[in-house]
Order: C-alpha cells, then sequence, then structure tokens
C-alpha cells in the first residue's frame, strides 16, 4: 500500500454553531460571530491548519428544521438562518491556500447555468480547490420561494408511497440532468482559448470556445459558459445519498458519495450499494470516492465525551441521519480505521459544536491518525481533484468544430 492509499481523507461538514441544535449554548460556541465573514474564515483556517481534505458547507432555500424533509418548525430556540454557501466559499477561498471548499448548491431551483458560472468562478478566485455539494429540495415551502412549481413534499412515513418515488425520481433526474449540464459548461472553453495576442487582435481563439446545445425534458442550454474553463478543469462534484436514488445519481454525476452508516456492518453494505448503484448506470471510468458522514463529540475520555453529550441533549435531542460518535481522539481514531476495512475511502466529520469539536479534530484526532501512519503530514497536491487521486479531465469538446 502506498502513503496515499493509506490515507484517510477527512472532510469537515460546517453549519450553523454545530450540527447539535443545543450547540450555540455551549460557552465555546460563537453565536453573536455566525454571519460575519470572520466566523467563516476563522474555522476554515482551522480545518486547514489541521491538514483536512476540504470542508462543505451547508445551504438550502428554507430555514432549518428539526426534520429535513418538512417545512420550517418555527422554532426560536435553534439557530435559523444562513449565510449564502457558495458566497462564504468565495470570500474564504483567497484567504486560505490549499484547504478544498465545496458549497452545497441545490439543483431543484437553481438554473445549471447560473451554477457552472459561479462554481467555475470559485474553482479560480481558489486556484483549483473548488467543488460542489449537490442536493436536492423536497420542501413545498422552499418550492413557494420561486413560484415556478408545486412540490406536494414527503413525510418521512410516507417515503415508500408510489407518490415519495414518483418525487424522487423527478427530482434526482432532473438533479443528474442539471449536473451533466454544469460539466458540459465547464468544458465548453477549452483550455488554451485565451490568447491574448495583442499582435494579431486576438484575445480569444473563437473555434476552441464550444455551444453546449443540451435539450433535455427539464433544461435546454446552448451555452457556452462565459467564464473560461476552470483550473480542474471539472471541479468536484460530490453529493450526500441515503438510498438507490441518491446513489444513482452519485454514480451517474459525482466523483465522491457521503454515506451514513450506523456501525461497521452497515458500512460494508452501503459501500455494496454503491458500487450496484454504479454497475447499474453503467458508471465507467474512476469510481466513486465513499466517505462516511458521522456526527462527533470529542472530549480527553470517552466518558468526558458522552458526559458532553447527555449535557447537550438535556437542552435538545440531537436527530440524526448519521451516526453520533461520543468518544475521545483516540477512541475516533481506532472507529475509523476499523470502518475503512468495508471500502470506505474517508470521512466527512459533521462537528456537534463548533468551534470546540473542529479543534478537538485538528489538535486531537489529526496527530493520533498521524502517529497512526494514516493521515498527511503535509499537503502535497495543488488542486482538490488531484488530492482524491482523480486526473484532470480534458475538455469534452476539444479538437471538434465549436
Amino acid at each position: 500500500m502506498s502513503t496515499s492509499d493509506s490515507n484517510v481523507h477527512l472532510a469537515v461538514a460546517l453549519d450553523g454553531a454545530g450540527w447539535h441544535p443545543a450547540a450555540w449554548r455551549e460557552p465555546g460556541a460563537r453565536p453573536a460571530d455566525l454571519f460575519t465573514a470572520r466566523y467563516w474564515v476563522d474555522l476554515v483556517r482551522t480545518a486547514e491548519r489541521g491538514l483536512l481534505d476540504l470542508v462543505t458547507f451547508e445551504d438550502a432555500f428554507g430555514l432549518q428544521s428539526g426534520d429535513h424533509l418538512a417545512a420550517p418548525d418555527r422554532s426560536t430556540h435553534r439557530v435559523q438562518g444562513r449565510l449564502d454557501a457558495e458566497l462564504v466559499a468565495a470570500f474564504v477561498a483567497p484567504l486560505t491556500t490549499r484547504i478544498g471548499l465545496v458549497p452545497t448548491v441545490t439543483t431543484t431551483h437553481t438554473e445549471p447555468f447560473h451554477v457552472a458560472s459561479a462554481l467555475a468562478t470559485l474553482d479560480h478566485d481558489s486556484r483549483g480547490r473548488a467543488g460542489w455539494r449537490v442536493q436536492t429540495s423536497v420542501r413545498p415551502d422552499e418550492a413557494a420561494h420561486f413560484g415556478r412549481r408545486t412540490i406536494a413534499g414527503v413525510s418521512r412515513d410516507e417515503l415508500d408511497s408510489p407518490q415519495a418515488r414518483a418525487l424522487v425520481d423527478e427530482l434526482f433526474g432532473e438533479a443528474a440532468d442539471a449536473v451533466e449540464v454544469v460539466r458540459r459548461l465547464w468544458d465548453s472553453w477549452e483550455d488554451d482559448a485565451e490568447i491574448r495576442d495583442a499582435a494579431t487582435n486576438r484575445f480569444l481563439d473563437r473555434d476552441r470556445i464550444h455551444h453546449v446545445d443540451f435539450e433535455g425534458p427539464r433544461f435546454s442550454v446552448r451555452g457556452p459558459s462565459i467564464v473560461p474553463r476552470p483550473p480542474q478543469g471539472q471541479p468536484l462534484v460530490v453529493s450526500l445519498g441515503h438510498g438507490w436514488e441518491p446513489f444513482r445519481l452519485a454514480a451517474r454525476s459525482a466523483d465522491a458519495v457521503f454515506v451514513t452508516p450506523r456501525d461497521s456492518g452497515d458500512a460494508v453494505t452501503l459501500v455494496e450499494q454503491v458500487r450496484a448503484a454504479e454497475r447499474d448506470v453503467g458508471r465507467d471510468g474512476e469510481p466513486l470516492r465513499i466517505l462516511a458522514d458521522l456526527v462527533v463529540v470529542l472530549a480527553d475520555t470517552e466518558r468526558a465525551a458522552r458526559e458532553r453529550r447527555e449535557r447537550l441533549d438535556a437542552v435538545e435531542a440531537l436527530s440524526s441521519d448519521a451516526a453520533v460518535i461520543a468518544t475521545s481522539a483516540d477512541g475516533l481514531a481506532d472507529l475509523l480505521l476499523d470502518w475503512r476495512a468495508a471500502g470506505l475511502a474517508g470521512y466527512r466529520l459533521r462537528p456537534a459544536v463548533l468551534p470546540t469539536d473542529l479543534d478537538a479534530i485538528v489538535d486531537g484526532l489529526v496527530p493520533e491518525l498521524q502517529r497512526r501512519g494514516a493521515f498527511r503530514t503535509a499537503y502535497s497536491e495543488d488542486t482538490l481533484r488531484a488530492r482524491f487521486g482523480l486526473p484532470r479531465p480534458a475538455s469534452r469538446y476539444a479538437g471538434s468544430v465549436a
């Protein structure tokens, strides 16, 4: 096994004051700073100090709810409101140097042309560190912000109904088309389309800029993009999957997928399902990089971590799609290396409280993994794609007639 193969990929999911609904009340939290640029710069710089692969920024078109499938619960005891994830990433980009920046951008109500332009700009801004977490929206209140369509929504006890399956098929099919359009737009400028030749009075070579001419049931996009090709060619595309259709979307459209195992056996099952989805859609080329999501509550000892979680839960119980792990840095390192045998490439950790649990990841978990030879001691790759062992692809339109 090479050094790079032995390293665990580590990402951190940043959201508000942390993933526990009581996080903003903790002594180390900074609730007064949540809507300031400095707060997000500090968090990302901390993650970069820990040599983490990337950070993701959560986002949605509706206010936070205890159940992400439901309408806002109008609660006043939890953090409500967010800054725009893509704009936060763009602000942070020039103030960091190596860490990947992956905002969440919803496909359901967002034009692919706008997404392609924004994320290509982020890739230029960060010099090849941009990614995109693809997300769909099933909430009626979010659709009502735009007035273009009506979404009936589903509750958790209706997820297996014909209506819910039809909605999932529609939204994830639309997401796959959206990613395809965005990827074509990223390719619409060849790498050497900008000539900047004053002698011939040509800034561009028009033959190296292409119409994408996408026609589908949901989008009709001519192109080309207005932003030159991103430094990575194709910024990293990731998605979160909880079932078959989300896994098929990832297999069709993404470079990496986040899964939510409850234990090591469940991790094996989910990895097998992801690989089955790849076979089902006929994916060729690089296989998906599979990372497991975990909510983490960290302390010096496992007992102290469990007591800390109990204190948080006593204020308000945490409901999570991902497993909640309350332990020490050593204990978390044991778990991460044990579960990796299932075929996981790494993990996206969701700190229960920010910045407390992010600091514990950087100052406790990372050194422990380094001592075990399972995590980098310095950044080496220049781009986010390269960090995941992905080549820089050529434009699909290179050599064709514009």
